[in-house]
């Protein structure tokens, strides 16, 4: 199961962290913002795109938005997502419950800008249910993450 390959990671390099699993549906970022009682923008959620060098996952705030022009200069293409099928096949976990780590295999993780503005933020931990709460540096650090600055405000920008 996703979720194990997650607290596996989390066992071996944060044991302090603890995954949630709500049994509820956190697969969106507004029902993962209500199942968790926090704001929408605090939700880190990972998407699953295509980047020159093969897929990358960027990891943002919830309510932010991707940016063409910032991703295409970060990451030599345009901004797509991968499929629903390549995203589970790359990560080991679907869609709604991608996380930063816990991957069949080590992959791209970069953490947007937008993650900074907050003290704590709850991603996925490899199930449309479950998720923990981290700092954003911390988060980084564990996902051996470069920052980026490839997102917008929620009103601007390409919704994805």
């Amino acid at each position: 199961m996703s979720v194990d390959r997650t607290r596996r990671f989390l066992e071996e390099n944060a044991p302090d962290i603890t995954i949630v699993d709500t049994g509820e549906d956190t697969s969106t970022v507004d029902a993962a913002a209500a199942t968790l009682g926090t704001s929408p923008a605090q939700i880190a959620k990972t998407l699953v795109l295509r980047g020159a060098d093969g897929p990358v996952l960027v990891v943002a705030s919830g309510t932010a938005r991707i940016d063409n022009k910032r991703f295409k200069a970060c990451f030599g293409l345009k901004p797509r997502f991968v499929s629903a099928e390549e995203a589970r096949a790359l990560t080991g976990q679907p869609v709604g419950g991608v996380g930063p780590f816990g991957h069949p295999e080590q992959l791209r993780v970069h953490c947007d800008e937008s993650l900074r503005a907050f003290d704590v933020v709850h991603p996925a931990a490899g199930s449309p249910t479950s998720a923990f709460a981290i700092t954003p540096e911390r988060l980084a650090a564990l996902a051996e993450a470069e920052w980026v600055d490839v997102t917008t405000p929620p009103d601007q920008g390409v919704t994805l």
